[in-house]
């Protein structure tokens, strides 16, 4: 699975980890992630994530 990066602070989202804090369990695809979750680090929605190069 992808990871995918927030363009406005920069954290990682990574499919293996999640975000249990946000109640995202690990092994969810960013695509399967509800569209109201935001990033736990600057609060932005989904839209201002993109896919992490390699």
């Amino acid at each position: 699975m992808k990871k995918y990066v927030c363009v406005v602070c920069g954290w990682v989202y990574d499919p293996e980890v999640g975000d249990p804090e946000g109640g995202i369990a690990p092994g969810t695809a960013f695509e399967d992630i509800p569209d109201d979750w935001v990033c736990p680090l600057c609060g932005v929605g989904k839209d201002d994530f993109e896919v992490q190069e390699d």
